[in-house]
């Protein structure tokens, strides 16, 4: 199971050089990935009384396709991650072109992680339909593909025609592979049909919720004649108040289900400082190396 953390996007800071040695320390440490949350606006008020509270405008997002074009050239091997980006608020040749760059000048090492998003006022400001979004994303990543893959695409769909045209220059991975985030039943089923890996829902913790969720998406991508074995599951751990054993206890039961990947995050636990960020993911790796 390979093991990465989650930047902490609204805790790291502004400074371009305490980021840099956030990430640093996190490569040097033996991490496998990072992740990164998207959004591009956040309202003044809170949309909701439950998790989506957390979303506002007092919170900051940094832009994942620029911050890890950034960081990129500060690491050597760790892998990209965005876990997630909200594609269907955005324009899918332009996505297309961006992370074959970000793919090519990190070596190929990114994992695009995409998702339809949840906040209908992003959608209103970005010009996107927020009500077509789910049909919307499966012909999107259709199109990236073709786009990552061909010097040439024409393609005729339900929103994107293109004819003989390309992206210069393509990635280094070709696809690049195309993780989806889904938290619920559609669309962790549209993960298993048309994916290569699911990020599974980070508030829900390992056990019976969890196990139907993976069975949702296994069963949606054998449905499709896929083979479930040959896609990834990124799970996540979240520190909070817990110690070292239970991290690695959870981290264990999360193997044991199958996960592919295991995402370590800090980030809502009362650090307060990127050094305790630093130090807390040091505990988990000297807890489960």
């Amino acid at each position: 199971m390979q093991v990465g953390i989650s930047i902490p996007t609204t805790e790291i800071g502004n400074d371009p050089i305490a980021i840099k040695d956030f990430v640093q320390a996190v490569e040097d440490m033996g991490y496998e990935h990072l992740t990164l949350i998207d959004h591009v606006l956040q309202s003044g008020k809170a949309v909701a009384d439950d998790w989506r509270a957390f979303y506002t405008r007092d919170n900051a997002f940094h832009e994942p396709i620029v911050f890890y074009a950034y960081v990129a050239a500060l690491t050597k091997k760790i892998e990209l991650a965005t876990a997630i980006l909200i594609l269907s608020q955005r324009q899918t040749a332009l996505v297309a072109k961006q992370a074959a760059e970000l793919d090519l000048l990190s070596g190929g090492r990114l994992r695009l992680g995409v998702g339809i998003g949840w906040n209908e006022m992003e959608f209103d400001v970005l010009g996107q339909n927020f009500n077509d979004r789910g049909r919307r994303v499966v012909e999107q990543i259709d199109v990236m593909r073709e786009l990552w893959t061909n010097e040439l695409v024409t393609y005729d769909g339900k929103w994107h025609q293109i004819k003989d045209a390309g992206i210069n220059p393509l990635p280094v991975q070709r696809p690049i592979p195309v993780w989806i985030g889904a938290f619920i039943e559609p669309a962790i089923k549209r993960a298993g049909r048309v994916a290569d890996g699911w990020f599974a829902n980070p508030r829900v913790p390992p056990g019976p919720e969890a196990e139907q969720h993976f069975e949702f998406f296994r069963g949606a991508a054998e449905e499709a004649g896929r083979d479930s074995s040959k896609l990834g599951i990124d799970a996540t751990v979240l520190t909070e108040d817990k110690g070292s054993q239970a991290w690695a206890a959870e981290a264990d039961q999360w193997k044991e289900m199958g996960a592919t990947h295991l995402t370590v995050r800090t980030m809502a636990s009362g650090l307060g400082s990127n050094d305790a960020h630093i130090e807390t993911l040091r505990k988990f790796k000297e807890a489960y190396p």
